[in-house]
């Protein structure tokens, strides 16, 4: 393996939820890209729906780092999986990523709906989501994540 990799945030979320929770993610927020940044860096992102955004869970501990088998939620009901298969803080880098939709670009500011990041939360990273870069083939999970994630989006969020 080689080095570690010193990454810098290029934004930071502004507004949207204050604290995390498991459920009912949803409403609007602003990416803030860094100030510095020429406005040419987003030209053209208003054209697309979605982005893919990375972040790090900024409010989590690297004690919260657990790497073994667990079940999700501590539920349970559902089967003991690796941290590699869990989608949270607990993950070595903690870091985050999401497809929220985007609504607006004004300068440096992106309007986007639907990240499950928090206000405050520094970004790694924003492209635009390609449908000919997403999954390729039927995707297949087991049934708990369904289970798990059936209130993750807030009922308005759609």
């Amino acid at each position: 393996m080689s080095g570690s990799l010193e990454i810098k945030p290029i934004g930071i979320v502004v507004g949207g939820r204050a604290e995390p929770t498991d459920d009912h993610w949803g409403g609007h927020a602003i990416i803030r890209l860094n100030s510095d940044y020429p406005v040419e860096v987003v030209q053209g992102l208003e054209e697309f729906s979605h982005l893919l955004v990375v972040w790090h869970f900024h409010k989590a501990s690297p004690d919260d780092v657990a790497l073994h088998a667990r079940s999700p939620r501590n539920n349970p009901a559902w089967p003991s999986t690796g941290t590699f298969v869990h989608r949270n803080h607990r993950r070595p880098n903690q870091l985050g990523q999401s497809f929220p939709r985007l609504l607006k670009v004004d300068g440096l500011d992106l309007h986007v709906a639907d990240l499950d990041a928090i206000d405050g939360t520094p970004v790694y990273d924003v492209a635009p989501y390609f449908q000919q870069m997403g999954p390729r083939g039927e995707v297949r999970q087991p049934t708990w994540p369904g289970e798990m994630l059936g209130d993750y989006w807030a009922k308005d969020s759609e």
